[in-house]
């Protein structure tokens, strides 16, 4: 007995190898994906696929599991989660205000909250579309990113939002405290991201990646750093880090993409001082334009006074 696993490969694997991509989506070891491509148990749009091949977002994967090997199916177990808020509730979406150290929906290796099971805790059923450990989730905040989220909660929203969030006609804004000052003060950045070439946790600007556009205007200039509103035409993992550390200008306290340590110490951050301060989308239901604005949490906005101090 198998069983067959049929999807599309998710945004957040593209550009990994097979082995390390399957591993993280399943929860199985790289060793047994490696042996289930040798014995010609995956495909990538109906061709069979190599351990060491590249997964691309979007490619149709078919994978077929001997039944020793058929991972549990990783659900959202209902969890209040501590500061998270519903800005907005109706019978088509929930948009939450989402803490930092929350993720998305489960996945391998996750065992903190998630928004999916935060609303599952405060009785807002969600949509059953999309992959079983994601159903109604149409984007994604990082677990260390703060702000505005939408969750479908009927499957007409689902595949609504879902089609605007591909066709770029969200409205995504972020607020982000950067290192020194940008020249210009308000640009675009336009560069390819990819995941990095040495390190799998990570993403980079490189050539051949996928498109990726970011716009900036700044806010405030302080003596050490600047508060900027960024507007995502794109929506790649890590795209506003990635993109203002290429510039040399990483997201105050984001060590992950070359901040300066001490600078986040004094500050008393934790984390990248980057938060979702808005959406806005035409509502499923009757297309009008519905936008929603988080305010900064403590940790932001108390490393923000001490900018201005």
């Amino acid at each position: 007995m198998s069983d067959l696993r049929q999807l599309p490969v998710p945004d957040g694997l593209d550009g990994m190898r097979v082995d390390a991509g399957l591993s993280r989506l399943l929860g199985l070891s790289r060793t047994v994906v490696a042996t289930l491509a040798e014995d010609g148990m995956i495909a990538l749009d109906g061709r069979a696929a190599g351990k060491s091949d590249r997964l691309t977002a979007g490619s149709w994967l078919e994978v077929e599991l001997p039944e020793s090997e058929v991972p549990a199916v990783i659900t959202a177990p209902p969890e209040l989660v501590g500061g998270m808020t519903v800005l907005y509730e109706d019978d088509d979406i929930a948009v939450v205000d989402k803490p930092v150290g929350v993720a998305a929906h489960p996945s391998p290796g996750w065992t903190g909250p998630t928004v999916v099971g935060g609303l599952a805790a405060l009785g807002v059923r969600v949509s059953t579309s999309g992959a079983a450990e994601r159903q109604g989730v149409v984007h994604r905040l990082d677990v260390g990113t703060t702000g505005v989220m939408v969750v479908a909660k009927s499957e007409h929203a689902y595949s609504v939002l879902k089609r605007a969030f591909k066709e770029r006609t969200v409205e995504k804004r972020y607020h982000a405290i950067v290192q020194g000052h940008p020249d210009p003060t308000s640009g675009t950045i336009d560069a390819p991201i990819d995941r990095h070439p040495k390190h799998d946790y990570k993403f980079a600007v490189v050539a051949g990646g996928r498109p990726s556009v970011t716009h900036y205007d700044t806010i405030e200039a302080f003596r050490a750093a600047s508060l900027l509103d960024v507007h995502l035409e794109t929506g790649r993992t890590h795209q506003i880090r990635v993109h203002f550390s290429a510039l040399r200008h990483p997201c105050v306290g984001d060590l992950t993409y070359g901040a300066d340590p001490t600078l986040a110490k004094r500050l008393g951050l934790q984390r990248q001082w980057l938060h979702a301060r808005s959406l806005g989308f035409e509502h499923p239901a009757d297309g009008r334009w519905v936008e929603f604005t988080s305010e900064y949490p403590p940790d932001l906005a108390r490393a923000l006074e001490r900018l201005r101090d």
